[in-house]
């Protein structure tokens, strides 16, 4: 028996795929602006005529790109790991543990990722100030290594979890940190997908923050030096050697999300909010 299709489905996918391209052209106009000679770039066409590494080559000339790119991946990659310990953990005390005043905890939590982080801006730096942590990796890392986000996600993924599995492993002598990662962790691989994909991305592309507390070109992370490089004047009037620079930076984030979008949409999709 043969499907019919609606005029309200017909609509559906036009505006669907009216979406797609709205979002995915800059993205490969980026690419084909980074391999276009500079006479090109203005033309607006998606491929060049007559591609070119030349951009790549004059950025890499310019500034020390695989320092920062080191940079930035150690960066972003233990604060993603101190991300999910410290979620883990407290969204698992949340979701499993009773004890006087959690859903005040909770609150207050939920309440922070109201507040951007504009307004700790000043009190975070006073606090690296003085822990003498200005121009080194810590001060990168440290005031992103617990998120609110992550904590909710954790708390929501445990409360999903039978409160059985976790009596069984008690019985057998496990202790919490055990039960956390070792037997809730493997339960819940959308959650800690998600969560590390988004850390990752947060921690990534973060500008402002290390603007303020890196000066040290050798610790320079990628957004940081590509943002230097574009708008302090390195990059002359070369809009190519700029956007491949831009392509270079946003990379990285495509092709972690292309290889873990699966368990990140499944997560997405399956998580809610439970009391």
């Amino acid at each position: 028996m043969k499907k019919t299709i609606s005029i309200g489905n017909i609509l559906m996918y036009a505006a669907l795929l009216i979406a797609a391209i709205s979002f995915i052209y800059p993205f490969i106009w980026m690419i084909g602006g980074a391999l276009a000679p500079m006479n090109e770039i203005g033309t607006m066409n998606l491929f060049p005529s007559h591609p070119t590494l030349n951009n790549f080559r004059i950025m890499l000339s310019k500034i020390p790109i695989t320092r920062s790119l080191f940079n930035s991946l150690f960066v972003a990659m233990l604060t993603t790991s101190l991300v999910l310990i410290t979620a883990s953990t407290v969204g698992y005390a949340l979701a499993k543990m009773k004890f006087k005043g959690r859903q005040i905890i909770f609150y207050v939590i939920v309440f922070t990722m109201s507040l951007p982080f504009q307004i700790t801006l000043i009190p975070n730096y006073i606090t690296m100030i003085n822990l003498h942590f200005v121009d080194t990796f810590l001060a990168l890392i440290i005031p992103f290594s617990v998120s609110a986000f992550a904590i909710l996600m954790f708390r929501q993924a445990f409360q999903g979890l039978p409160q059985a599995l976790i009596d069984a492993a008690r019985l057998d002598g496990c202790n919490e940190l055990g039960i956390i990662f070792r037997i809730l962790w493997p339960n819940i691989k959308p959650t800690i997908v998600t969560v590390a994909i988004l850390v990752f991305i947060g921690s990534w592309n973060e500008v402002l923050w290390p603007l303020i507390v890196i000066r040290n070109e050798q610790l320079m992370t990628m957004p940081q030096l590509v943002t230097l490089f574009a708008v302090g004047g390195r990059a002359d009037t070369q809009l190519g050697v700029k956007i491949a620079a831009a392509v270079l930076l946003a990379l990285p984030v495509m092709i972690a999300f292309l290889f873990f979008q699966k368990h990140f949409i499944q997560s997405m999709a399956s998580t809610g909010l439970k009391d």
